[in-house]
């Protein structure tokens, strides 16, 4: 029998192709890069191995292109060993509880924004939120209205801003969720 006629590749496994392997490599080192971009605190939260955690803080350290570069490949390498799943899913909870602040921050602004120059603005507060406080409002509106028509600084505007946060976010907070 020919040496020809046996086809050996049957008989080894099918492990990930190469273009596979490099993006979980490519995939490890952004998550080391997200790694050097948080701060102390954070990086403590995730209770990292000792090694990792070094090569971590050397990356801040460095400046240079190169060595920045080379340390990302490295920390790549060393997320090799470690089990990257919990780390990216802390991660990823960080940067969605950062983007919803910020977009209740702007749903705020908005309000306020709404209240300061739409007349009806405030009865729809008030429909959406029947707890909150309508005299405290107007007052504030008012005075809001009277510091910028005489350019003085937007002291009473900044109080509507931090009335609304406490009002319209304690609320949201003590709302059952849905089932």
């Amino acid at each position: 029998m020919n040496d020809l006629d046996h086809d050996t590749s049957d008989d080894l496994p099918e492990g990930p192709s190469k273009t596979q392997r490099k993006q979980e490599m490519h995939a490890l080192q952004d998550i080391g890069e997200q790694l050097v971009a948080l701060n102390k605190a954070r990086l403590a939260q995730l209770n990292l191995p000792e090694t990792l955690l070094d090569a971590v803080i050397e990356a801040k350290r460095l400046t240079r292109h190169e060595a920045v570069r080379r340390q990302m490949q490295y920390l790549g390498k060393l997320m090799r060993n470690v089990d990257a799943e919990p780390i990216q899913a802390k991660l990823d909870e960080w940067n969605n509880v950062t983007r919803a602040h910020a977009a209740k921050f702007h749903q705020l602004e908005h309000w306020r924004d709404r209240l300061l120059q739409e007349e009806n603005a405030l009865s729809e507060l008030v429909a959406e939120h029947p707890h909150i406080d309508i005299q405290q409002i107007r007052t504030l509106i008012r005075n809001a209205q009277k510091e910028a028509a005489a350019n003085k600084p937007p002291k009473s505007s900044r109080a509507l801003f931090k009335l609304l946060r406490e009002a319209i976010l304690n609320q949201n907070e003590s709302d059952p969720e849905p089932a």
